[in-house]
């Protein structure tokens, strides 16, 4: 009977290790601050609590400064959120510590807004990470700001920044 225990309790151990992480991602924190900075088009500096905080637009992806559009973009998202005091709903950070996340100023979202003006792309590499309404929504605004030749939409190859950063590989989240 002794020789099973081990075993059982291994698979106690790998359910409620798997339970765990299915409520981390599911869950969203909220942060509450004023943007001090802004690094590029997805990519702020929240004030919380007299700390800064880099916080990086969930679901886009915006073009890097040295490519067309790059700093437009940046200024798009200071109009949005610069000096402002905004929510962040988040709930993972990436590989440089960076909170990744939602950012509302005044009930706007900043991400769909740059999507909206052609100032970022849809980021569908993490899709699935969005709620399926921002999945949808974020989608939806990158059909229509295509249609309308919105932004860097309107240049005739428009080239997405993770081939920009890593032409060789795709979809890395820098």
């Amino acid at each position: 009977m002794r020789a099973h225990c081990p075993t059982n309790l291994f698979a106690v151990i790998s359910l409620a290790a798997a339970l765990l992480a299915s409520l981390g991602t599911a869950h969203a924190d909220v942060l509450e601050g004023k943007v001090v900075g802004v690094t590029d088009g997805d990519t702020v500096t929240l004030l919380v609590d007299r700390r800064e905080v880099k916080v990086r637009v969930a679901g886009i992806d915006a073009p890097e400064k040295k490519q067309p559009f790059g700093q437009r973009s940046k200024e798009h998202l200071s109009d949005c959120a610069f000096g402002k005091a905004v929510l962040i709903e988040w709930s993972k950070t990436d590989r440089y510590g960076r909170i990744i996340g939602k950012i509302l100023s005044s009930g706007v979202d900043c991400g769909l807004r740059q999507i909206e003006l052609g100032m970022a792309w849809h980021y569908k590499a993490y899709a699935k990470e969005q709620s399926a309404t921002d999945r949808a929504a974020y989608s939806e605004a990158e059909s229509q700001a295509m249609t309308r030749k919105a932004g860097l939409w309107g240049d005739s190859h428009p080239t997405p920044p993770w081939e920009f950063r890593h032409p060789a590989t795709t979809n890395h989240i820098d």
